[in-house]
């Protein structure tokens, strides 16, 4: 199958978008990209790189998220991204934390679009798959308008084709990473002129979108829509991103029928050593809304720790649901 364009991702996600949930995922849409939680070049390069790198080959279209400022490290990651197969490498410029800037990567480099423009070269100059960016729209004091102007003409000067813009500044103090998803304005209309201005680049939009109704508006001004927690929250709502994004009339599955589809997987990741509880956690939003959900949710996160417990567990909790 052809990979599908950016018009709808799923966010980076420290924390919650592994190979587990990646793959539960894919189920419900075939189109959509997907984005591994953001990895440092320092884990790649000097850690357990198998451990960040592996994925199945049903994850694809994905792209690697990597941390990181130094050129030479990135072209280094990027080549290894090649090697595994994925289908795009990311770079992170939009994640405020203290412990992201001391590793001198992530919003604060917004400042430093000069810096991009080389890793974005040195990447480039290593393998043959779209480097792109996924940055804010400014930082602290910055003025938002010049600050993603001169941010989007630097590096896209070095090869950069795709950015994905989260349309709020980051505060690098005195908000935490969570108030930094929430607290500053959205300013959707500046991406939108960023667009207008670069008609020759991707742009897609991230921040604050809540449905794919959101999407399809976004989309008469943009490339693509990135989604994040309403995503890992509400993941069923991947059920409408094929008709209604990409005009791919595939089956609509149940929830029961996502949830059937991916016990082949637990089974076989539990045979190679893995928990349920790694897998289950990824779960719990599946029956959002739905009679029985709280009973659904109550039944995994009470008992998916227990030693042995498998597949049966989740189908003791899925008769707790209403929905067929």
């Amino acid at each position: 199958m052809a990979i599908s364009s950016r018009r709808f991702c799923v966010a980076p996600m420290l924390d919650w978008t592994d190979r587990h949930e990646r793959y539960f995922l894919r189920i419900m849409s075939a189109n959509a990209w997907l984005y591994t939680e953001m990895v440092t070049v320092s884990a790649l390069i000097r850690g357990d790189n198998h451990r960040y790198l592996q994925f199945d080959s049903f994850e694809h279209p994905i792209a690697l998220q990597v941390g990181g400022s130094d050129p030479r490290d990135l072209a280094i990651c990027a080549k290894m991204a090649e090697d595994y197969g994925y289908d795009e490498v990311n770079i992170n410029v939009g994640c405020p934390s203290e412990r992201v800037q001391k590793g001198a990567f992530g919003a604060c480099l917004m400042a430093e679009p000069s810096l991009i423009a080389e890793c974005v070269d040195a990447m480039r100059s290593a393998v043959d798959i779209p480097i792109t960016v996924k940055n804010r729209i400014g930082i602290d004091d910055q003025n938002e308008d010049e600050s993603l102007r001169d941010f989007i003409k630097v590096v896209s000067e070095a090869g950069c084709e795709t950015f994905i813009v989260h349309a709020r500044k980051a505060w690098l103090k005195g908000l935490s990473p969570k108030e930094n998803r929430d607290i500053p304005p959205l300013n959707y209309d500046l991406v939108y002129q960023i667009k207008k201005e670069y008609p020759e680049l991707e742009i897609i939009i991230n921040g604050g979108i809540k449905s794919i109704a959101a999407c399809v508006d976004h989309l008469h001004y943009v490339d693509g829509v990135m989604l994040g927690r309403e995503v890992y929250h509400n993941p069923y709502l991947l059920m409408q991103v094929d008709s209604t994004i990409y005009g791919d009339k595939s089956e609509v599955l149940t929830r029961k029928q996502v949830l059937r589809q991916y016990f082949p997987y637990v089974e076989e990741q539990i045979k190679q050593g893995s928990e349920l509880k790694h897998m289950s956690r990824h779960l719990l939003g599946l029956f959002l809304g739905q009679s029985g959900a709280k009973a659904w949710r109550r039944h995994i996160s009470e008992n998916a720790h227990k030693k042995g417990v498998g597949v049966e567990l989740l189908e003791e909790a899925m008769a707790m649901v209403g929905e067929d």
